[in-house]
């Protein structure tokens, strides 16, 4: 999978965040919402919904209130990317 992934530099940033221990709560939904949308799609729904698709995994999530998404909404995160194998250190690895 991350052989096609090419991530700018913010991208590359939120994703150290989303990563980070201890967890991060300082990362814009809005910048989380960009690079999800650059390793896979992300279609918001009227209701305030976000269905994204990561690799083989989807979920439906709750557009965050606050600029910034909350540690819980981190771990999922941090749990689709893995499953799709983008993580930091692979991003890095393949040099994209």
């Amino acid at each position: 999978m991350t052989d096609s992934i090419h991530l700018n530099n913010h991208h590359r940033e939120t994703l150290k965040k989303i990563f980070s221990h201890p967890t991060n709560h300082n990362i814009e939904w809005v910048k989380a919402e960009s690079l999800l949308a650059s390793v896979g799609t992300v279609h918001g729904e009227h209701n305030g919904h976000v269905k994204i698709t990561v690799g083989e995994r989807n979920e439906t999530l709750h557009r965050p209130r606050h600029k910034d998404i909350d540690p819980e909404m981190v771990v999922l995160l941090r749990k689709m990317l893995t499953g799709a194998g983008i993580t930091p250190d692979t991003i890095e690895k393949s040099g994209k």
